[in-house]
């Protein structure tokens, strides 16, 4: 009896330890470094190419705009940095602290008198700078999330509904509220939300469960854009855009007025007509467009070229990571770049709703930069501690180390 008893006890421990388990230090990936600085060097040409017609807009000189964006990439460089060294055990033991911190800063945005042009409590406004409350809360609930779901595995709870799903349901219901009801932006709820559900999936939470809190998703999400007109609108707009175009569907045909002028080798970096006061937004939700006119179809693949190319890297980090509370990270990463990219650019042709998000490091703001550097820094770091064998054999260059991925069949608690 008692090997059994030994046995049953063995069952009971946790299948992964409260400590963090990077392993062995390795050289970095740096193709993640230089697909960044590719595309955000791509961003910043592309608001060099729109200052004059920016310029003339808002009554600045043509610089402005290329000034301050250059100003938000030296610090996102210095952010991307910080998060690269600064190690995983100290984000982890400040994900509850940063979680409030995001919160403090949504309640300062919504005591902010609004701007007229923009009349949503969305920013924090010292001056002539302002600050986007909700990338904070994007990157804070991704720390918090990882934090949370690597402790449930450690104890064993991951499946268990009231200790490990149940909080996060109840932080995202808080987070609908503000976000999606008082903020009235519903694109960033929905990017956080598909965030929180790809990483419980990876977490080890059953598929059931997963589908029925999608269905809530999409039910709670049908409820928000049901009970404001100017989102049943967008809705109208997306199935028959042509409908409206001089009113409410103005952007969207714009939009692909804009694609459509570029052909397929563009109209060059001086050649846009569209951001002359046609396309709203021309520097950031629709940059895209304005992408599309000046490079053509040809540049249109090369830019997902590059993203698809950058996502498949941090999607390999991912799945060669060795501790759950950085896999999780990185998994967030993935799934916050990939949805808003794919929103941001299916909105531009047609393929989706138009919403108000940026497409990643090509869209004019300082807040969206530096917070996907610090997202971007975090998954840098954590492509120094994938498994990692120097074992030579089945390998076609005996001088390049052999990795061997340790991707779980199902979740990470498996």
């Amino acid at each position: 009896m008692r090997p059994q008893n030994t046995i049953r006890h063995r069952q009971r421990q946790p299948l992964f330890t409260s400590q963090l388990s990077l392993g062995r230090k390795h050289r970095p990936d740096y193709s993640v470094l230089i697909l960044s600085i590719t595309l955000l060097v791509i961003g910043l040409v592309l608001v060099y190419a729109l200052g004059p017609a920016l310029g003339a807009s808002k009554h600045v000189s043509n610089s402005f705009f290329l000034n301050r964006q250059i100003i938000a990439i030296a610090l996102s460089l210095i952010a991307f940095l910080i998060a690269a060294k600064v190690p995983f055990e100290w984000w982890r033991q400040v994900y509850k602290p940063l979680l409030g911190i995001a919160i403090i800063a949504t309640m300062i945005a919504l005591l902010m008198p609004v701007n007229p042009a923009y009349p949503a409590h969305r920013w924090v406004r010292l001056g002539s700078l302002s600050f986007q409350s909700v990338e904070l809360v994007k990157f804070a609930v991704m720390i918090w999330m990882a934090g949370f779901l690597s402790e449930c595995i450690a104890r064993g709870q991951i499946t268990n509904f009231k200790a490990a799903q149940q909080p996060i349901i109840i932080a995202l219901g808080a987070i609908a509220l503000v976000v999606a009801g008082i903020q009235s932006d519903l694109g960033s709820f929905g990017v956080i939300a598909l965030m929180a559900l790809s990483m419980l999936m990876v977490a080890g939470v059953p598929l059931k469960k997963i589908f029925i809190f999608g269905a809530i998703g999409l039910v709670v999400g049908s409820l928000f854009i049901m009970s404001t007109p100017y989102r049943r609108s967008r809705i109208e707009t997306f199935i028959n855009p042509s409908a409206k175009c001089q009113t409410t569907g103005y952007q969207a045909c714009q939009a692909l007025i804009t694609v459509g002028s570029g052909g397929i080798v563009g109209l060059g970096l001086g050649g846009s007509v569209q951001a002359y006061g046609y396309l709203p937004e021309a520097a950031n939700d629709s940059i895209f467009a304005i992408y599309a006119e000046k490079f053509g179809l040809i540049g249109c693949w090369i830019l997902l070229a590059l993203f698809v190319w950058l996502f498949s890297k941090i999607k390999f980090i991912a799945e060669m990571s060795t501790d759950n509370f950085t896999r999780l990270i990185v998994v967030g990463v993935l799934t916050w770049l990939s949805v808003q990219s794919a929103v941001n650019i299916g909105a531009m042709l047609g393929l989706a709703p138009l919403k108000g998000i940026t497409l990643p490091f090509i869209s004019y703001g300082g807040t969206s930069v530096v917070f996907i550097a610090l997202a971007m820094g975090l998954v840098f770091q954590a492509s120094q501690y994938t498994a990692f064998s120097a074992t030579r054999e089945n390998s076609s260059n005996p001088r390049r180390p052999h990795l061997q991925s340790n991707r779980p069949n199902r979740g990470m608690n498996q």
